[in-house]
């Protein structure tokens, strides 16, 4: 009797130790498991679905929570450079449960069809952008629109192009401006401008330890202090696509889309938030004055001790920040039509 049950706990305890070992042989042999396995956990603790839809061929991943027709309009979410998706929990994490929210990821990026430069400009991404949502349905009432960085950039150039579709907008630290001040990232970009198309570095495109520790202290005010395995996951999710990163700044930092907001801030009615860290090293500040100074209907906020990644800094004060947003154009709203 005793022997079984000593077989028993030998065998239930091999069950348990062998998925135990293999986690930790991933952590120290892959540790790109171990961010991805992280991003799952957090979707799962935050209720995301990672979910596809297509536009014909064209195939467009997004996570969601929620459903359409709450108090306030569904929030859809751009993100930047190099990015995906999940980039944007800590700021989910901090918006309430109830809040219908779409966090996609951009043309190329992660589970998003990758094709050619033309998807790749900001004008392009635009278009695909729309076509998503089309392609889920956010199209049957107007949206409030959020984007950060390459995709502020994209989010406004959006509302220049669809302004029917949106209730308003949000854009953090947006890239596409003509800025009264230059940062020190922005001044070494012209400097590099006629050595692009040699493989010159990139301090947004790591490929190394230190690289990627430059890259976090040009973005980010406090840098994470991250253990070492993690920065080695995050290498590993990155150099792979370091090919299509090069790709698609040479066409976002280029003539066609460097200053595509900028262009087109003149056909923007949407009323329009702005958040932008104080301390933004890669694109300064003074570009909210030229959004506030442009547009009529346009609210900033400026956040200290922060920088160019607010969805990592800043997160919970982002996310308050836009539901007060939204609340408030809400009020706005109900207070026209009681008007008209």
């Amino acid at each position: 009797m005793e022997q079984s049950v000593a077989k028993t706990i030998m065998l239930t305890g091999s069950i348990l130790v062998v998925p135990v070992v293999v986690f930790i042989a991933s952590i120290l042999f892959c540790p790109r498991v171990l961010i991805q396995a992280y991003n799952w956990y957090y979707r799962l603790r935050l209720g995301l679905v990672v979910r596809y839809s297509h536009s014909g061929s064209y195939r467009f991943c997004y996570s969601s929570r929620g459903t359409p027709g709450g108090a306030t309009p569904s929030v859809l979410l751009l993100h930047g450079f190099s990015a995906t998706k999940d980039m944007w929990l800590p700021i989910v994490k901090h918006i309430p449960r109830n809040q219908h929210v779409v966090c996609v990821d951009m043309p190329g990026h992660e589970g998003t069809s990758r094709t050619g430069i033309e998807d790749y400009s900001i004008q392009g991404q635009v278009v695909r952008i729309h076509q998503f949502v089309q392609s889920i349905g956010l199209d049957k009432r107007p949206f409030h629109l959020v984007g950060t960085s390459m995709g502020g950039n994209v989010a406004g150039v959006y509302a220049a192009c669809y302004p029917a579709y949106l209730t308003s907008v949000t854009l953090m630290c947006p890239a596409g401006l003509v800025y009264p001040t230059e940062t020190e990232f922005m001044t070494r970009l012209r400097e590099m401008e006629n050595n692009l198309q040699e493989q010159s570095s990139i301090p947004l495109i790591p490929s190394t330890h230190q690289e990627l520790e430059d890259m976090l202290r040009l973005c980010c005010y406090t840098p994470p202090n991250l253990p070492r395995q993690v920065m080695r996951g995050l290498l590993d999710n990155r150099v792979p696509n370091n090919g299509f990163y090069r790709e698609v700044f040479m066409e976002i930092v280029g003539e066609k889309s460097r200053h595509s907001l900028q262009e087109k801030l003149h056909l923007i009615t949407t009323p329009m938030q702005v958040i932008w860290g104080k301390a933004d090293k890669v694109v300064d500040v003074s570009g909210a004055a030229v959004l506030q100074a442009t547009l009529t209907n346009c609210q900033v906020e400026l956040l200290d001790n922060c920088g160019h990644s607010v969805a990592l800094e800043r997160p919970r004060k982002a996310a308050k920040l836009i539901m007060d947003f939204l609340s408030a154009q809400e009020i706005n709203s109900k207070d026209n039509k009681k008007l008209s």
